[in-house]
């Protein structure tokens, strides 16, 4: 994957199938909110680097949602106002994986939501409407 447009629709094709398993599982009522929860975030954090990666943005081994937002705005991607607060998220990509931390309740069709808006505006980055 040489280049940033392979790398990035291969992020995208990645948080792709973290939403999609995300909307599976919500399905289930035995599903953690652990697992719920990291499948939405790294359905957000993969679709940021998507983004990031269409730009040619280079970006940090992270799972940060904060940080991966503020390097977005540094390089110039408006954010979506709608992804407001899905840094909440990030927990839920090392720590409540882990069970290092239990996680707290979690607000699943918030995180739903976040996962779908990230989805849709890395896919206007790396494809803009004509």
């Amino acid at each position: 994957m040489s280049q940033p447009a392979d790398l990035a629709r291969t992020l995208l094709n990645l948080a792709r199938d973290d939403d999609v398993a995300l909307r599976t599982l919500l399905a289930g009522t035995a599903v953690s909110d652990a697992v719920i929860g990291f499948h939405a975030q790294q359905a957000v954090e993969k679709s940021m680097k998507a983004a990031l990666a269409a730009r040619g943005v280079g970006y940090p081994y992270t799972h940060d949602v904060a940080g991966l937002m503020e390097l977005c705005l540094d390089a110039g991607l408006e954010v979506p106002q709608e992804l407001s607060g899905a840094d909440a998220l990030s927990p839920f990509g090392v720590e409540f994986r882990y069970g290092a931390v239990d996680p707290s309740p979690l607000d699943r069709e918030q995180s739903a939501r976040w996962s779908e808006v990230a989805l849709i505006w890395a896919s206007r980055v790396l494809d803009p409407p004509a």
